[in-house]
């Protein structure tokens, strides 16, 4: 009687086991893979950032970039041509090529 337990409590670790797999494969495919994928958009999306491209900064500000470098980029906001704000690129949300804004 106890080799039939045997047998059947080390199939059921298996399964056990196998269950977990799936749901740890079921977490990537759901929450990680497209983590990283976005985090991909916005690096190419801040890398292609070029002087004069209208900008949404993460504080909800409209702007237009004026200079860049490689972290930073000099924003600038309203019709006031005094108003320019050195900011962090990761602070940008989002960004809209200057020829789509003449459009």
């Amino acid at each position: 009687m106890s080799v039939v337990m045997a047998e059947a409590g080390a199939g059921m670790g298996i399964f056990s086991i196998l269950w977990i797999v799936v749901l740890f494969g079921l977490m990537y495919f759901m929450m990680i893979r497209p983590q990283k994928k976005e985090q991909k958009r916005i690096a190419a999306m801040l890398a292609d950032m070029e002087v004069g491209d209208a900008v949404v900064t993460t504080g909800g500000f409209y702007g237009v970039v004026i200079d860049i470098t490689d972290e930073d980029a000099i924003v600038e906001f309203g019709n006031n041509k005094n108003c320019r704000i050195p900011m962090k690129k990761a602070a940008i949300a989002e960004v809209e090529k200057a020829e789509d804004a003449n459009a």
